[in-house]
């Protein structure tokens, strides 16, 4: 959302914008001061800004996928969880009383090996009495006027019933409902559709039967109709929105230490989440008990979010798909279990499967699965990732299997490798070195970290080797506590910090290639993690300060990196300024990212070299706050959000003054004859 600007206070010769406060004394002391001063070398680019420099990486924690982005409304639809009836209520039945008079259910466990082996058998015992409930994802948010599509599998065993499927609020005050007539004796798919006459945040879904018999059900399913764009049974359209309007140079997916798994029983095996949906492996989600602060025993992956929405997810967001796999290590803060290196085939194997699948023609045998499910073009995955954040001679050993049956089959595929869970260490040391030598082509870097250290660290990379392997920051995000603490927050300072690094990030666009915040989404009652990008409950959205960072510099990236110094040196926290420029070819724009960390304004000077001058007006946005513990909320959504400005200018400089606390973006088309 933006805001505009309420006042610019004064253009000189040298094209002068001023923001922030606006006092007769303030204007004295600009005047009296000189302003910083950096040189920008407009003429000789250092280095291209790669289009994946800034993009999003997903994973199905605190609720991000079932429950979040996958826009199922009811939970455990195939009763394929571990305790089989999470969800599912019988509210007028208990089986335990002997209170069975208007009916009762029960799990029936097939012995067949197929994934979706459960079905529930449901036995109605007097007409109008028996109602079966599903309490959705911390509920269901229900939406007036729209409409809703239900589906489910049924087989009549005997009997004549009807069942009418109702949406309601806590005080059983029915929001919209349909009735389905069962009446086949083999497994049918049945379906309806019927539109809400209320919002609801939390609804349930009742079932109410009428008649008696015996009857069996399985994919039990719900849909708003307005899913990412309107595909049956997809996603959630506000948090795709929010993603897409990020503008993200590539997807990275599926996790994150969901790849890796507690155990290796429990990882994330890709074939297990393609084909037809009722066809996929239900799996508990390894966030289920991790953390004893924030237990969540009813987290699970229906995978109905599985490989093929991923890579459609970024063909649709224009984003380079970069999928990480399990390279045989189960997480090493768990149960750090090992397949032994003579049984790596199948996961190798995995991995060269998974490239067929995206890229293989229609006549290979993934590439057919992919076609089959509605996509006979390829992919075009360009990288892959072998591993997440492993480390020690086991990661290493296992990485060189993959690299060499990759590199052997498909020569051109980019792999992602990585250093380990921290930025420092000795972990990040023997795996940066052993990496090193086998000459690497990505190494993925990750840093969660104190705002300080952030602001610390914005050079990190200038001393980097600019022939060695490239970077991927691969998740991000600065603590206001401590490394998964409950207490953290998604504060303007931690958003503030961010983006002083990233302009390490981009000035170094050399050596840096890909970066991502982490994690992305978090649901306001289903959260085990924190900070987070974007939060949600069951009907709204919104982007935290450091998803309005993110934003202006993905949405203002550039195509290619300038140099910008003071005093011959980069602009890297020296009087708490951080300053990175580029070029944009495609419009012929100069972009300056500016943040000004300290708690006073700073009046700075761009000197622009290689140009003749620059055009009249350009942009400025800003996003400031004199608060740092200031954060967004569902009652202020946009408490900190980016205020924009057309500016006038003229000549080859600008001077700017800089507001407290706060990250400025100019955009202005230049002047080359």
């Amino acid at each position: 959302m933006k805001r505009i600007l309420n006042h610019i206070l004064g253009i000189g010769a040298g094209a002068a914008l001023f923001y922030g406060c606006n006092t007769a004394a303030s204007d004295d002391k600009r005047a009296e001061s000189d302003p910083v001063t950096f040189q920008v070398n407009y003429g000789e680019p250092i280095a291209p800004i790669q289009p994946t420099m800034y993009g999003i990486f997903f994973e199905d924690i605190n609720f991000a996928a079932d429950g979040g982005i996958y826009a199922e409304m009811v939970k455990n639809r195939s009763f394929e969880f571990d305790l089989p009836m999470i969800g599912w209520l019988q509210p007028n039945s208990d089986r335990f009383s002997m209170n069975e008079k208007s009916g009762f259910a029960s799990v029936i466990k097939t012995d067949s090996d197929e994934p979706n082996a459960n079905f529930l058998r449901v036995e109605v015992k007097a007409d109008n009495g028996y109602v079966l409930r599903n309490e959705g994802f911390k509920g269901m948010g229900v939406k007036k006027d729209l409409q809703y599509n239900f589906s489910m599998m049924a087989r009549n065993q005997s009997g004549d019933i009807k069942m009418h499927i109702q949406l309601a609020d806590s005080t059983g005050k029915v929001l919209g409902k349909t009735t389905i007539d069962p009446d086949a004796s083999e497994w049918k798919e049945y379906t309806s559709s019927f539109t809400a006459t209320s919002e609801e945040m939390k609804a349930v879904l009742n079932i109410q039967f009428e008649g008696k018999g015996v009857i069996d059900l399985d994919m039990i399913s719900l849909f708003p109709s307005d899913t990412w764009k309107n595909r049956p049974k997809g996603m959630r359209a506000d948090l795709v929105q929010l993603l897409d309007d990020l503008d993200p140079g590539f997807l990275r997916f599926p996790g994150g230490c969901i790849v890796e798994g507690r155990n290796l029983a429990r990882r994330y095996q890709w074939k297990k989440t393609v084909g037809s949906i009722e066809d996929r492996t239900t799996l508990v989600n390894r966030w289920n008990t991790e953390f004893a602060h924030r237990p969540a025993p009813d987290y699970y992956q229906s995978f109905g979010l599985g490989f093929f929405e991923y890579f459609q997810l970024a063909e649709d967001m224009g984003a380079e798909p970069l999928p990480i796999l399990s390279c045989g290590i189960a997480c090493q803060f768990n149960t750090g279990e090992l397949v032994p290196m003579d049984e790596l085939g199948p996961y190798v194997q995995d991995a060269l499967d998974l490239i067929e699948f995206a890229n293989g023609d229609s006549n290979t045998a993934w590439g057919k699965v992919r076609a089959d499910m509605g996509h006979p073009q390829p992919f075009n995955m360009k990288y892959i990732g072998v591993g997440n954040e492993q480390w020690g001679p086991q990661y290493i050993e296992r990485y060189k299997a993959f690299e060499a049956a990759i590199k052997s089959k498909y020569p051109d595929m980019i792999i992602v490798s990585g250093s380990g869970p921290f930025p420092d260490g000795e972990m990040f040391d023997y795996g940066m070195k052993e990496l090193k030598k086998l000459g690497a082509e990505i190494i993925d870097e990750h840093y969660y970290r104190s705002p300080e250290w952030f602001l610390e660290n914005a050079d990190r990379y200038d001393s980097y080797d600019r022939n060695g392997p490239k970077v991927f920051a691969g998740e991000y995000a600065a603590q206001t506590v401590a490394i998964a603490s409950p207490d953290n927050k998604n504060s303007w300072m931690t958003a503030l910090s961010e983006a002083a690094f990233m302009t390490g990030l981009e000035r170094n666009a050399e050596v840096v290639h890909l970066t991502s915040y982490a994690p992305l989404m978090a649901h306001s009652e289903g959260w085990q993690w924190t900070p987070d990008l974007i939060w949600f409950n069951n009907l709204s959205s919104y982007g935290t300060p450091n998803y309005y960072v993110q934003k202006l510099f993905s949405t203002n990236r550039g195509t290619h990196v300038l140099s910008l110094t003071e005093n011959g040196k980069p602009v890297t926290g020296e009087k708490k300024l951080y300053a990175t420029a580029a070029k944009d070819e495609n419009t012929g724009e100069v972009i300056f990212k500016i943040v000004n960390a300290s708690s006073d304004e700073q009046n700075t000077q761009f000197k622009l070299n290689g140009i003749d001058g620059l055009a009249s007006k350009g942009r400025l946005t800003v996003l400031k706050s004199d608060k740092t513990d200031v954060v967004n909320s569902f009652e202020s959504p946009v408490a900190i959000a980016p205020e924009e400005q057309e500016i006038a200018l003229k000549g080859n400089e600008l001077t700017v003054n800089l507001a407290p606390y706060s990250l400025s973006v100019i955009r202005v088309k230049t002047v080359v004859q």
